[in-house]
């Protein structure tokens, strides 16, 4: 006789059921996705933002040194730019010195061209409009330079007063404002200019000796350029005479025809000094022209007879070529009836196929607790 009323092994029941709840827990972990793909690994996080601040730490540390070297250069370039300014202020001051003491107009190579005194000087090129001196190569009327050309020229020197009385007060304008600005650049950088104002006066007087030199040497080179320029101006205005002298007399302004004529041959000429063809010269280019007009109509003619031919030819072209098409449609026709023939054959025996593989091949079918038995067990 066999004993079934044995004591429960509380041991044992506590350890089923241990395993039962573990293994609950692990299948609520895997089969659910979200738990499953987003873990949070607390430790390494931490990990992630200790490091995260230590590295910003070392970056606002090389920010910091950055940042005083930045103000450091800052301050060095600074004193380099108002160096560099006062230097360029200097030398335009010593540039205007010396433009208006060596570099007057009187003394330019043009002068003699701008010289506001020039035509009263120079011989009058006419007495009045219909003077006879004033002739086609003469050279010496052209438009505006009539009798009235006085009352004109007040007009346009009181518009030119006009402009320069405007140009003037724009200049002021800004001319203050720049005073203005330089003021309140002066106000803003007065504290720095007094931290380097013991050596910047050091260099002024070094520089001031330098240029003293360079303006006595620069002196004497002007002096020396100035006898030069003169002699050399004196020369010009001697060839310039001789020049205008030479063109005046010459072949050019007296329209003599023989000067047109080339050392290559009676039928070449010189275009520069060539007046035009003789009435003979004029009947052969109209000449030769009648016959050019008539070859070209004989030429059009044949082009037309020729493109007659072309297009009966063309014509017979097209007509053999839609003769081909329709043939080539007949064949591409007879190709499309065989191949949809024999699809229909193939889409016969495809359907006879599939009948026999659904009925005869797979006729035992999965059913729904066949798909239930997946995903009951984390293991």
């Amino acid at each position: 006789m066999y004993k079934l009323d044995l004591p429960i092994d509380l041991k044992e029941q506590a350890a089923t059921e241990r395993r039962r709840n573990h293994e609950q827990q692990r299948q609520s972990r895997i089969f659910n996705s979200k738990v499953r793909t987003i873990g949070v690994d607390v430790q390494s996080l931490n990990e992630q933002v200790h490091d995260h601040k230590l590295r910003m730490q070392r970056e606002n540390q090389r920010h910091e040194a950055f940042a005083s070297d930045m103000k450091r250069n800052d301050m060095i370039a600074e004193l380099l730019q108002k160096r560099q300014e006062q230097d360029i202020r200097n030398l335009n001051s010593a540039m205007v010195e010396f433009r208006s003491l060596h570099q007057q107009p009187d003394a330019a190579r043009e002068w003699d061209l701008n010289d506001p005194e020039a035509k009263k000087k120079d011989k009058p090129a006419r007495v009045h409009d219909d003077d006879p001196r004033c002739g086609i190569s003469s050279l010496q009327k052209f438009d505006g330079e009539d009798l009235n050309s006085k009352a004109r020229q007040n007009l346009m020197q009181e518009q030119m007063r006009e402009w320069t009385k405007k140009q003037k007060a724009e200049r002021d304008l800004q001319n203050k404002r720049q005073t203005e600005a330089d003021r309140l650049y002066d106000l803003h950088r007065r504290e720095m200019d007094q931290r380097a104002v013991e050596l910047t006066q050091a260099e002024m007087d070094c520089r001031r000796a330098i240029n003293q030199s360079v303006k006595d040497y620069n002196k004497a080179l002007a002096d020396e350029k100035a006898v030069k320029e003169q002699l050399k101006t004196q020369q010009d205005l001697d060839d310039n005479f001789t020049e205008i002298v030479n063109n005046v007399n010459g072949d050019m302004l007296t329209e003599n025809p023989d000067v047109a004529q080339s050392a290559f041959g009676p039928h070449r000429v010189i275009t520069d000094r060539w007046k035009g063809m003789s009435p003979e010269e004029i009947e052969e280019v109209r000449r030769t022209q009648d016959l050019q007009r008539q070859e070209n109509k004989r030429i059009k003619e044949e082009e037309d007879e020729r493109n007659k031919e072309w297009d009966q030819q063309r014509l017979t072209d097209a007509r053999a070529g839609i003769l081909m098409d329709r043939e080539q449609d007949r064949l591409r026709k007879a190709l499309e009836k065989d191949q949809a023939d024999e699809n229909r054959r193939l889409s016969a025996e495809q359907r006879s196929h599939k009948d026999y593989l659904d009925n005869e091949v797979y006729t035992n079918k999965p059913t729904a607790q066949f798909f239930q038995q997946w995903n009951t067990s984390s293991r």
